[in-house]
This record gives C-alpha cells, sequence and structure tokens, in this order.
C-alpha cells in the first residue's frame, strides 16, 4: 500500500514544508506549520474528473479581436456600485473582508434583499449562522419581505449541486469561506489548503455557470484577509469594509478590480436600520469639525474618483518623559514621523522635547502622501497655539528637503472645496495652472514659508 504524501503548510502564507519546524521559512511567523495531506491538494487543483496524465490541445486566439464590454448587474445600492465599477459582472468573484462585527453580513443581506425584489434570484449561503439567525437580521432591517433564498450549509460539494439545479442564480453569498470545506482536501475547515480548494470550486462554479459569487473572508489581527494570499490572486475583485467600532462610518474600499478602478471607496454610515449610504462624505467628516481651535486643518483628499475632505487634528505638548510620545490614528506612523523630522531640519520648529498626537476625525483612514502639508500645518498651528483660517483646506506632499511636491487631481480637490463653502486653498507651486473654482489660492514652494505663515498670522492674533 502506498504510504499518503503528506506535508506541513503555513497557515499564514501558504508556503509547503516537507517536515515540520516552529518558524516558517518564507513569511517568518512562529507555530504556524499544520500537517495536511498533499495528494487532496494535488486533486483539488487538478479538478472534478481529472486524472493526471497526457493533456489536451486546445485553440489558441489572436490579440487581436472583438471585444464587448462585461455586461453588468447593478446590485441596487449606489455606493456599493461605485466600489465594483457600476454592478456585479456576470461569472465574477469578489472576495470581501473586514473585522468582525464591522457589518459585512449586514451589508450583504442589503445588497441580496435588494436585488431580489428587482427579479433576480439570489441565494445566501451562511456557514457561520443558522437560517433562524439570519432570519432575524432581515426582519430586524426590515428586509424579511425580499425572495431570498437562505441556505445554512458548509460542504463545498453539496451547495454546487443545490446551485446547479433550476434557474442560474444571479448571486450567491458565500458567508464565509473560511468555514466551507471540500471532500477533495483531507484536512480541517479554515485551513489553507480547504480555503484554496474551497475557492477554487466556488470560482470553476461561477466560470461555468454566469453566476456572480460573493466570498466573505475573516481578516487577521493586522487587518489583512485571512487564509492563503493565492486566494485574493484567484478572485476577479477584492473588497475590505473598514471602519472603527467607535464611529458609525463604513469605508467599503476597492484593493483589487479586474472590471473597475481600484481604490474607490463608497461611505456607509451604520444606523439602527442598517446601512444607510452616504453621498458626500466630506459633509459628514466635516459636520462635528472645531472651528477656530488651533492644531485643526482641512485636508482635501482623493480616493479612486472621489474627492473627500476630512479634518486633521493636531496636538503638541510638553513632555516630562525621556522619549517623547507619537501616537497617530488614521495616517500612518512612519509618514508622521517623516513630517517631524523636516520640521526638524529644515524649519526650525523643535518638537524633541513635545509629545505629538495626530488624529484623522470621523474614523476616517488616509493612504496618501498629498496629506503631508495639513498634517504639518496642524502641528505647526498647535505649537504655536495659532488657529489655521477656518474657511482654507490643506494638500501637497513635503519631500525631505523640506520643498513641497505637487499631488495628482488637484482641480478634483479644489472644486470639492469650493463646493462646500470654503475659500482659499494652501497649495503647492505647480497648482497655480489648476483651476481655482473661484477659489483664492495661497501656492507655497517649501515647508518653511507655510510655518513662517502660521507664526505670523499668530503673533498678530495675539497681539489684537
Amino acid at each position: 500500500m502506498a504510504k499518503r504524501a503528506q506535508s506541513f503548510i503555513c497557515q499564514n502564507c501558504g508556503a509547503a514544508h516537507n517536515r515540520w519546524q516552529g518558524k516558517c521559512e518564507a513569511c517568518g511567523e512562529w507555530n504556524t506549520l499544520v500537517e495536511e495531506d498533499a495528494t487532496g491538494a494535488g486533486a483539488a487543483a487538478r479538478g472534478p474528473g481529472r486524472r493526471p496524465g497526457k493533456g489536451r490541445a486546445f485553440n489558441l486566439e489572436p490579440l487581436a479581436g472583438e471585444t464587448h464590454d462585461a455586461p453588468r448587474l447593478p446590485s441596487g445600492i449606489a455606493e456599493f456600485d461605485r466600489v465594483t465599477g457600476g454592478g456585479f459582472v456576470r461569472g465574477s468573484v469578489l472576495l470581501v473582508g473586514g473585522d468582525p462585527g464591522i457589518g459585512k453580513s449586514t451589508l450583504l443581506i442589503q445588497t441580496t434583499a435588494a436585488l431580489a425584489r428587482a427579479g433576480h434570484r439570489v441565494i445566501y449561503i451562511s456557514g457561520e449562522e443558522a437560517i433562524a439567525q439570519v432570519r432575524l437580521r432581515a426582519e430586524r432591517l426590515g428586509l424579511d419581505d425580499a425572495p431570498v433564498e437562505l441556505a445554512a450549509e458548509t460542504s463545498v460539494e453539496d451547495i454546487i449541486a443545490t446551485l446547479s439545479e433550476g434557474k442560474t442564480p444571479r448571486l450567491v453569498i458565500i458567508d464565509s469561506i473560511q468555514t466551507m470545506w471540500t471532500d477533495t482536501v483531507e484536512s480541517a475547515p479554515g485551513t489553507v489548503t480547504q480555503v484554496r480548494g474551497s475557492a477554487q470550486s466556488f470560482i470553476r462554479f461561477a466560470k461555468r455557470s454566469g453566476a456572480a459569487v460573493i466570498l466573505v473572508g475573516h481578516v487577521t489581527k493586522d487587518g489583512q484577509i485571512a487564509g492563503p494570499r493565492v486566494v485574493e490572486h484567484m478572485v476577479d475583485a477584492v473588497l475590505s469594509f473598514e471602519g472603527e467600532g467607535a464611529h458609525q462610518f463604513r469605508v467599503l474600499r476597492a484593493m483589487k478590480n479586474r472590471f473597475g478602478p481600484t481604490d474607490e471607496i463608497g461611505v456607509f454610515e451604520m444606523t439602527g436600520l442598517g446601512l444607510r449610504e452616504v453621498a458626500n462624505p466630506s459633509e459628514l467628516f466635516l459636520s462635528e469639525r472645531d472651528l477656530g481651535a488651533p492644531g485643526t486643518a482641512v485636508f482635501a483628499g482623493i480616493e479612486g474618483t472621489r474627492p473627500v475632505l476630512v479634518e486633521i487634528q493636531a496636538l503638541v505638548a510638553p513632555t516630562s518623559l525621556g522619549t517623547p510620545r507619537r501616537a497617530v490614528v488614521g495616517w500612518d506612523q512612519s509618514r508622521l514621523s517623516m513630517v517631524i523630522a523636516v520640521l526638524e531640519a529644515h524649519c526650525g520648529v523643535r518638537l524633541s522635547g513635545h509629545d505629538v498626537y495626530l488624529n484623522v476625525a470621523g474614523g476616517y483612514r488616509i493612504q496618501e502622501p498629498a496629506a503631508d502639508l495639513a498634517a504639518a500645518a496642524a502641528l505647526v498651528s498647535s505649537l504655536a497655539d495659532a488657529p489655521l483660517p477656518a474657511d482654507a483646506v490643506y494638500f501637497g506632499e513635503v519631500s525631505l528637503s523640506g520643498a513641497v511636491r505637487p499631488v495628482a487631481q488637484a482641480a478634483a480637490r479644489l472644486k470639492e472645496a469650493a463646493k462646500l463653502g470654503f475659500a482659499r486653498a494652501v497649495v503647492p507651486d505647480s497648482a497655480r495652472t489648476e483651476s481655482a473654482a473661484g477659489l483664492r489660492l495661497n501656492d507655497v514652494g517649501s515647508l518653511s514659508t507655510l510655518v513662517a505663515e502660521i507664526a505670523a498670522n499668530g503673533r498678530r492674533a495675539k497681539a489684537s
């Protein structure tokens, strides 16, 4: 009798090892190797009904040829359609990840209800909750009258056999992929091999039938989608549902999209009746801002194709510690350290004896370097106790030499600021060529120029 081939699979990165060891050599994580059957993984990769042996020839097509836009199915939720690029493409597979309790199931049950009410066949498969629990959530959201078909099942083969019967569904929700298991893999549900094999089966079904499939994925403690990274490469789109538990705002962000733009966001507000779309997130993020307080600056940012205005708050206070604290929420810690170093080296702003706290209001997270100028303005304003103009917005990237560099889509940022009632904008020199949209532009070439202006305004305000 042939001995079964065994391998040790890292549950963090999916790397295979021929023997157990405490540390994975591929990703450096400790105690993540689990023994799994290598033959089952190979069978899952080959697909059902395929045996190892000689392959079959297939036709090759020329690069030039007639192309068509992918037909889309609008979800009925405008913010969801914005992120996906206009709706669900037939035969596409989406992976949606997010922290526990952030609202992934709520968003998806609202999406399925909207499609079902439009007359489409929609199926919701839950591997974590019983049917009664899903019904209770739908009843609480006022969606229990939608003709959504439910099931609580974890066997991949049973699910695909059920989905293949009758009319092809337009949308299938699998909540979640970590709870699914397939007979072709001899390992526990949630392991790397099971997740990869189950995802491959659902992707094969979607491409064959034309149904759109959404896979819900758990996230690790550092915010990454759990399971092998190869699953993110296999699917057509990866969406991240983000937000802070203490805030009611939720952001749906496209990390990958084969049929639309990436880095696009949709903004929602969590209410007692589920998630509400936010058509103008800038108004929402600025609704409670502190007018006239030192240490606050409004940043005009861009997420995908959408301009978003948010308030950046800074607090600089003398420290009693040997090493000053540097705390930041909603921005990159290393980016804050770089801006502080430039202020110290090129602008004469001494922050080495002060604690620095930086916060992006509203639970929003900034991921672009264009926020450097707004963060620097807020820091200097707090240190000098000099309030910034309440009708001004800031954007620009700060280089290590202290120069303020241009950023993309300046015209869209200025237009959004003018729409919300702002009268002036502090921008890089190159933005002078952009349409001012009725704003008074204050272009700065170096960070030291901005620091001098803030300090001068602060002295004038104290003298008066």
